[in-house]
């Protein structure tokens, strides 16, 4: 069965994307030997963006890189918003609810990972207890502003465990401990 992940590459003061959406900061930090990335890739089978992310920046919009995973994924892509477009893309699926949006990406994914891109739709997939699993990419730079990576402010503290044998920055949520803050 499919699990949820939310992957995505902050700046070190956890920022996903500068003020207003931009991504072009990432320009600078992609590319290279990234082995986790590539797995990642591999394990994805199908995708859950909000509105936000997938209208939103690109930091390859125009070239061959453009699109998740920097152009490389190619597979079943759902869009939570309550504002589908008049003329969707065909490769693209526009869901209204968010349980519904996760079953049929899942459903979609098989036994591989619904991967959750954009901050918002991770953070709604916490609160309702959807999420399985999060891996963070850092790149060296502060940002100092923009989209948190996790913003709830007043909300709940998520514990996570380290999931063996990775190295990188990839958890297992634990919702059994959650913790008002504060």
């Amino acid at each position: 069965m499919a699990k949820v992940l939310y992957s995505a590459t902050a700046s070190l003061d956890g920022y996903i994307a500068g003020p207003g959406g931009d991504m072009s900061w990432l320009s600078d930090h992609l590319g290279g030997d990234n082995p986790t990335a590539e797995r990642l890739l591999n394990s994805v089978g199908a995708i859950l963006a909000g509105n936000g992310t997938f209208g939103g920046d690109d930091p390859n919009r125009g070239t061959d890189s453009e699109g998740a995973f920097g152009g490389q994924y190619h597979g079943p892509v759902f869009v939570l918003t309550h504002r589908p477009p008049a003329e969707p893309p065909a490769d693209v699926t526009f869901v209204g609810d968010l349980h519904t949006a996760v079953a049929q990406a899942k459903e979609a994914a098989g036994d591989r990972y619904v991967n959750i891109l954009g901050a918002n739709v991770a953070k709604q997939c916490i609160e309702a207890g959807l999420l399985d699993e999060v891996l963070m990419f850092f790149a060296p730079v502060l940002l100092g502003d923009g989209v948190r990576m996790f913003d709830h402010p007043g909300g709940t503290k998520v514990r996570l465990e380290s999931l063996p044998g990775e190295t990188e920055h990839w958890y297992r949520v634990v919702y059994r401990a959650r913790v008002p803050m504060g």
